[in-house]
């Protein structure tokens, strides 16, 4: 158990160090509260509606499209470091992804699912 203490002593430490560290303004800060201060604020716009408001749904639909679309380049990356050495069959590999990808691209985009009006 001796072995653990200088652990303990560094979470220690560190948990000190946060419970300082946020609350030190608390102690120095300078405290001038005014109406204007203690408003919300959100993109230089003053808030008009509740905060409880509906997205619509193409909303999440472009964006799950995105991460999607996204995602197809996490798979291209290691496979144009190893390009060379994969050689034929890795090229075909490649190309039958990305037609998938080209296929699945021009149906949402035929359904109109990029569309915003």
């Amino acid at each position: 158990m001796v072995q653990y203490i200088p652990i303990a002593i560094m979470l220690g430490f560190g948990v000190l160090a946060g419970l300082v560290f946020t609350n030190i303004n608390r102690l120095i800060g300078p405290k001038h509260p005014t109406e204007e201060k203690l408003s919300t604020y959100e993109s230089g716009m003053e808030p008009v509606k509740s905060a409880r408001e509906r997205f619509s749904v193409k909303f999440y639909l472009v964006a799950m499209l995105f991460i999607v679309f996204d995602i197809e380049t996490v798979f291209m990356y290691p496979w144009a470091v190893m390009f060379r050495s994969l050689g034929v069959p890795g090229f075909t590999g490649m190309m039958v992804f990305i037609g998938i990808l080209l296929v699945g691209f021009v149906y949402i985009v035929r359904k109109g699912a990029l569309q915003w009006h």
